[in-house]
């Protein structure tokens, strides 16, 4: 369904946060949204939970998380929701695993990860939870895959990783789960890798063309967009410097290449570190970092029906290192960095959905 350019869209702007917070772990489950953790303001992981009512626009204290942690990753399983690594608050990563279960309002402690990790991508696919990559108490990157089975409260390993990272974007895909990008160390990784759920096997699929840091990565129509970031020099460049670029990158999953497109299909604004998704027709770039020296406010569409960038409704308020989450007809931001940690908590909705 092709809708109409900026005006299909709108923000929809919740109450704050009771907690401002950065990296802070997010769910959507049965009308309710969860910020788990995350960094406040004095820079440390925090163990609070809170929780907002969507239709009644409430906010509502819930039990502290038992391991306060930062950069969790977070999957809905029913009735639970499971919260696994990050940073603890000695900035060590986490092997802690812990499940809070909504209809009782309390935190369960689960099996831990094989090894403490950071930066793990997860993935859920009939019931069962995927935990991929992560960066280990060493600062290795990992390359273990484990899925969790939630009936006998285990992890089990499955085939690694060609390529160990962390940080990584991840999609379900049919059958197979894609990881795209992601780092070692500073270092930002071109790899995209797919991994098949049936067969359990790696398939090493084309790298990313160009090599950026804080990209933002979306998956719409069988094809796989890379934008944005912070261009790293090649490794004979020794006199350029990372910069933030506009950059749009395409792959066609069909086809099995990439494609950079042209100048006059790059994003309007340079950006990196900020929140991306689908939405409607429309691959949706929303506020970040760029060569001003506050955060972006500013807002961009890609139309898939038109091919062409369209400037959206601006943020109600700039940031940049948001948390997000697709719910429905809208995109969440929330939290993140203005002047320091936000307790803003706004959504990009198609009119429709408002």
């Amino acid at each position: 369904m092709a809708t109409g350019g900026g005006r299909a869209f709108a923000w929809q702007v919740f109450p704050p946060m009771p907690t401002c917070r950065v990296y802070g772990t997010v769910a959507h489950q049965d009308g309710h949204l969860l910020v788990l953790g995350g960094c406040g303001r004095a820079g440390l992981p925090l163990d609070t939970a809170e929780t907002l009512d969507m239709a009644s626009h409430t906010w509502v204290a819930l039990a502290p998380l038992p391991t306060a942690r930062a950069g969790a990753a977070a999957v809905v399983l029913g009735k639970q929701v499971l919260v696994v690594g990050g940073v603890d608050e000695g900035q060590s990563p986490v092997a802690a695993v812990e499940a809070f279960l909504a209809d009782e309002g309390r935190w369960e402690r689960r099996a831990t990860l094989p090894q403490a990790a950071m930066g793990v991508a997860t993935v859920e696919r009939d019931g069962m939870v995927y935990a991929l990559g992560g960066m280990g108490p060493d600062t290795a990157p990992q390359a273990q895959v484990r899925v969790y089975e939630p009936r006998r409260d285990c992890w089990l390993s499955l085939p690694s990783m060609p390529t160990p990272c962390y940080g990584a974007s991840t999609f379900l895909h049919g059958n197979k789960i894609y990881v795209l990008g992601g780092r070692q160390g500073k270092l930002p990784v071109t790899a995209f890798e797919a991994f098949d759920l049936e067969a359990r096997a790696w398939t090493r699929h084309p790298s990313l063309p160009s090599r950026r840091a804080f990209a933002g990565c979306a998956m719409a129509e069988g094809s796989v967009f890379s934008l944005g970031g912070l261009q790293q020099p090649g490794p004979h460049n020794f006199y350029s410097r990372p910069h933030f670029v506009n950059t749009v990158e395409m792959f066609d999953l069909e086809h099995g290449s990439w494609t950079k497109l042209p100048r006059s299909l790059r994003m309007r604004d340079k950006r990196a570190d900020f929140v991306v998704g689908s939405l409607g027709d429309h691959i949706v770039a929303i506020g970040g970092l760029g060569n001003q020296p506050c955060p972006l406010g500013s807002v961009e569409g890609f139309s898939l029906a038109r091919r062409r960038w369209e400037a959206l409704p601006a943020m109600p308020t700039a940031r940049c290192s948001c948390s997000s989450l697709k719910a429905g007809p809208r995109l969440f931001a929330i939290g993140g960095v203005s002047q320091g940690p936000s307790q803003a908590v706004e959504a990009l909705c198609l009119r429709d959905g408002v």
